[in-house]
């Protein structure tokens, strides 16, 4: 069945993305008047196609579901020795710079107007998600250092107010990436408002193949562990544990969140512990010894023994519902998009430089993987996932490489500086060392894909 939800999901998203872009190619091709002949979803051998219109353009399925294209009237493409003089005036290179400036950017474009209308359409409709309601920091961290407690509800980062956590999670990982401080705004109980700043130096040093927040110390509040459902024969059960127990203590430390907990029983695999519950209002203590196992999850490079007690962690998270009006869900929407690109043009930047490892780029599997989780999640999460695809679709394909959009219109942009065309043969070559630098970006993505899959 997760097999099945996650085929399904990434054939949504990513044909639902190549249509999109295609789409703005085709429309405005078809705006400048110049004539298409086939719109085609994926690439290699068609297995599928129809013929619509005055111009006949054909409609296509193809074999390789990576990608498609719009195939246009091209002299470099086609033989045009026996179109007529209309088909002539429709050809593409034949058209002024700035007509197929427009026709190139399209695709992109559309990528961004879709993640646009996917965002402002989230904002508008209401997420639940949980507050920016921080749990309590770890010792040695900046937020820590910083005098910041658990429970400070999180009102604004660097003047800009925040609902729920995935807005201060997105709004600490901005400043990380530009190396700024966080001055933060909370609500604390029996306090009030009160201000707090992270310095940026503590912001400088966090690597961005971290979880940033938690680094900083901004993790997410949690609810205390409460026993939920229990299999038979679990260690749980063993101990005595019942439904509706509160754990408060583990060897006579306080355990006030679900994280915790976990975390305690983990790094026990077969070692006693004992355990204080809260029972119908009293406390009440039982020795618990989680069983060992072996967890692939635990560990990306191999196999390790963890404690696990075959129960249900239940409790409610602190959560509201992220909603805008539709002005300011567009606004909202439209910086979401922009700080997507501006954070993913620093993180390029910072791998050139070799500061960030190469290990990031990831491909086609890595998004099969979260299309199908956040499928799994519900409607919101998927399409938030499909939103932020799109953004790095679009991004992706102006990036100044030959045979992408963005490298067609470097040539289009020196085309418009030197008032004439790149030559055929920069162009050739340009075309060669491109396609090879894609191809070589395309196998570290699948590379870094099977690393973490296996």
């Amino acid at each position: 069945m997760d097999t099945l939800r996650t085929i399904l999901a990434t054939i949504v998203c990513l044909g639902t993305l190549i249509v999109i872009h295609e789409l703005g190619h085709y429309l405005v091709a078809r705006w400048c008047n110049v004539k298409v002949l086939r719109f085609s979803v994926g690439m290699g051998r068609i297995v599928w196609m129809r013929k619509v219109g005055p111009d006949q353009t054909e409609w296509a399925i193809s074999a390789i579901p990576l990608g498609g294209y719009v195939k246009m009237l091209d002299a470099r493409e086609s033989d045009l020795s026996g179109a007529t003089p209309e088909d002539l005036k429709r050809e593409f290179t034949r058209q002024n710079v700035w007509k197929r400036i427009a026709i190139v950017a399209a695709g992109p474009l559309a990528n961004f107007l879709l993640a646009i209308a996917l965002y402002a359409g989230l904002y508008m409709t209401g997420v639940r998600e949980p507050t920016a309601r921080i749990a309590d920091p770890a010792a040695a961290t900046a937020a820590a250092a910083a005098g910041l407690k658990r429970g400070d509800l999180v009102k604004s980062v660097n003047g800009e107010a925040v609902q729920g956590w995935s807005e201060l999670r997105w709004a600490v990982i901005q400043t990380a990436i530009h190396r700024k401080g966080l001055d933060l705004v909370l609500e604390r109980p029996g306090y009030g408002e009160l201000r707090v700043a992270i310095p940026a130096e503590a912001s400088a040093k966090v690597s961005l193949e971290d979880d940033v927040p938690a680094v900083l110390g901004l993790d997410l509040m949690r609810p205390p562990p409460v026993i939920g459902r229990m299999e038979e024969g679990g260690a749980a059960r063993r101990s005595g544990l019942q439904k509706g127990d509160l754990v408060t203590a583990v060897d006579g430390h306080p355990i006030n969140d679900v994280r915790a907990f976990v975390a305690e029983i983990q790094r026990s695999p077969g070692r006693k512990l004992a355990i204080t519950v809260q029972r119908d209002g009293r406390q009440q203590q039982l020795d618990l010894v989680p069983d060992a196992v072996e967890d692939k999850a635990a560990n990306s490079k191999g196999l390790v023994t963890v404690g696990k007690i075959k129960a249900e962690l239940v409790g409610a998270l602190d959560t509201m519902v992220v909603q805008y009006g539709p002005l300011d869900a567009i606004d909202k929407a439209v910086h979401k998009v922009f700080d997507t690109c501006s954070m993913t043009v620093k993180v390029l930047g910072r791998m050139i430089m070799l500061e960030v490892s190469p290990k990031n780029i990831t491909g086609v599997l890595t998004i099969a993987q979260y299309a199908g989780e956040t499928a799994k999640m519900g409607a919101e999460p998927f399409i938030a996932f499909v939103a932020f695809i799109s953004v790095s679709l679009g991004l992706m394909n102006l990036l100044p490489i030959p045979v992408l959009d963005g490298g067609h219109l470097l040539y289009y942009s020196l085309e418009v500086l030197t008032g004439r065309p790149v030559s055929e043969r920069f162009g050739e070559m340009a075309q060669r060392i491109g396609l090879g630098l894609l191809v070589s970006l395309m196998a570290l993505a699948l590379f870094n894909d099977l690393v973490r899959l296996l």
